[in-house]
């Protein structure tokens, strides 16, 4: 049974940060593409950063030099380090699993207030 468990999200002031952490089981964790998406109340789930299997990044636009994807294959963990926050970086953010198949974690919660 495949399991994203994803934690470290809260209540925070602007321009403070979080580190988010998705810890995966049940798929080889290392050779699966991981990615961060959010969603904010009213907007579709957007992509936020992905870190590829060889621990290539990509990030959005609006979370470029703010936000570090990094990922430790020996914990089957992929984490989110969340700098400068802003206020429209609020919402829920889900850790997702791609191969062959994907997954998705429960999501959660940022907010961050001005």
């Amino acid at each position: 049974q495949v399991q994203l468990v994803e934690s470290g999200g809260g209540l925070v002031q602007a321009g403070g940060s979080l580190r988010l952490s998705c810890a995966a089981s049940g798929i080889v964790f290392s050779i699966h593409l991981m990615r961060w998406f959010r969603q904010a109340p009213g907007k579709q789930r957007e992509l936020v950063a992905a870190i590829t299997s060889g621990g290539n990044t990509n990030y959005a636009d609006s979370v470029k030099g703010r936000f570090t994807i990094s990922r430790d294959n020996a914990k089957n963990t992929v984490y989110l380090q969340m700098d400068s926050l802003k206020p429209e970086d609020t919402g829920i953010y889900y850790c997702n699993a791609f191969y062959l198949s994907t997954y998705w974690g429960q999501g959660t919660q940022v907010t961050v207030s001005s």
